[in-house]
């Protein structure tokens, strides 16, 4: 009886598959997945003979990096988790010893594995999107105790890198300057979404010494710059669309900011309670926009 107890009970040297996957947290994924697509998109170019590269590139952006990036942030921030978020795989004892390092290690390598057939620019891409996801959590640097810096690191890994990514695979070169352009600004509006992303950890930061945007600004300064800090770069992306002769993907993205701009009020008026509502809704019409503006770049061809 109690060999077949031994044979049966689970082996608490290392964790379960579920308990990995969660550590990976695919729900993370779909950001920079889409992110890539918009670079591929905005290229111009016809996909062609390229579906093998762009699957990989795919999974790159999501199941590679991203996923590299928060099994290290899970692992450096386990003491801050314990505080704000028990229940996860490490604080909660479910991802034993030091597993969640060893999988940030090991799919630190699978990344760069996966980038190395996708071309330089790609590879490259890559190994500055590696550096900063662990910068952004680990020591010496652990970017994320600053606020500014940290958010800034993540908005470029999420949103600029991947589409860098899908518009030089697409190109095979360094892609266009508006391409690059237009990625950086909304790389810059996506410091305002990780800004409404640390609301969750506001006691947890502060306990610990994390300078998080709400922990130090407080959560109404916070979420009005955060506002802010997502409208603007996406002003001036609507701005350069007109100048770029693209006048109804232009207007398209200014409607869609103004529908962002009524989300944006309800959500001041309760700022960490509305945060999770608003990343639902506002952010799902500011990655529309990072849609249609990839269209509208598509249309524009190389530059003269």
């Amino acid at each position: 009886m109690q060999r077949a107890s031994a044979l049966t009970a689970p082996d608490r040297s290392r964790p379960d598959l579920a308990v990995v996957l969660e550590l990976l947290k695919p729900i993370t994924w779909f950001a920079p997945m889409w992110a890539f697509l918009c670079g591929v998109v905005s290229s111009g170019g016809a996909i062609g003979n390229s579906w093998l590269l762009l699957l990989g590139g795919v999974i790159l952006c999501g199941p590679c990096v991203c996923a590299t990036s928060q099994a290290a942030n899970d692992w450096f921030d386990r003491h801050v988790d314990a505080i704000n978020e028990p229940d996860r795989p490490i604080p909660s004892g479910r991802m034993p010893g030091r597993w969640g390092l060893y999988i940030a290690f090991g799919w630190t390598l699978l990344s760069l594995l996966v980038a190395a057939p996708l071309g330089p620019w790609a590879f490259a891409a890559t190994i500055l999107g590696l550096t900063l996801a662990w910068a952004y959590s680990a020591p010496p640097f652990r970017l994320k105790e600053n606020g500014w810096w940290g958010n800034a690191a993540v908005g470029f890994c999420y949103e600029g890198l991947p589409w860098f990514t899908g518009a030089a695979i697409m190109a095979g070169s360094l892609p266009d300057g508006r391409v690059l352009a237009t990625l950086a600004l909304y790389s810059l509006g996506a410091h305002g979404i990780m800004t409404l992303n640390d609301f969750k950890s506001v006691e947890g930061d502060r306990r610990m010494g994390v300078r998080s945007l709400p922990a130090t600004l407080g959560i109404d300064t916070a979420a009005r710059l955060a506002c802010w800090v997502m409208a603007v770069p996406q002003v001036v992306v609507a701005v350069l669309l007109f100048a770029w002769n693209a006048p109804w993907h232009g207007g398209a993205v200014v409607a869609l900011l103004a529908a962002q701009g009524a989300l944006m009020a309800r959500l001041l008026a309760a700022p960490r309670e509305r945060a999770p509502w608003y990343n639902a809704t506002g952010t799902t019409l500011y990655v529309l926009g990072m849609l249609v503006a990839a269209f509208a770049l598509s249309r524009m061809g190389a530059p003269s």
